[in-house]
């Protein structure tokens, strides 16, 4: 059997609708694995670039690499409430000193009341000449 560009082949018209559809679904099918795969590539090489933009500023803030204005009010606002609690946790600390000195001297006041009050008792005592 020779075959060349002129040999003949005789086949039946729905055989050749058959291959010619085989061929289109699987051109059809490469077609749009291929643009599906493309479609993912793209989006994990957006998202890598946006993750490594978003790693590069959470780095960069920090050391001051990414200055902008409303990082900068935000680092002053942080310091300012640092500075705040500072001083609220100050106060607090002498409020529990004064609150602990109050106690104290509120005893030694009732004791020295008590004591004015058995030396008027006694002083009374003597005046009336039960003293003697």
């Amino acid at each position: 059997m020779k075959i060349s560009d002129n040999t003949a082949i005789s086949m039946p018209v729905r055989n050749l609708i058959a291959i010619l559809l085989a061929v289109a679904a699987g051109v059809w099918s490469y077609s749009e694995i291929t643009t599906r795969l493309i479609t993912l590539e793209t989006q994990s090489k957006l998202i890598a670039k946006d993750l490594d933009s978003a790693n590069e500023f959470i780095i960069g803030v920090p050391k001051g690499k990414m200055v902008s204005p409303q990082i900068q009010e935000l680092f002053m606002l942080t310091e300012d409430l640092y500075g705040t609690v500072e001083k609220l946790e100050k106060n607090q600390e002498q409020n529990m000193t004064n609150k602990v000195n109050i106690e104290f001297l509120k005893d030694q006041l009732e004791k020295a009341l008590t004591d004015i009050e058995r030396l008027k008792d006694k002083q009374r005592e003597f005046a009336n000449g039960n003293g003697h």
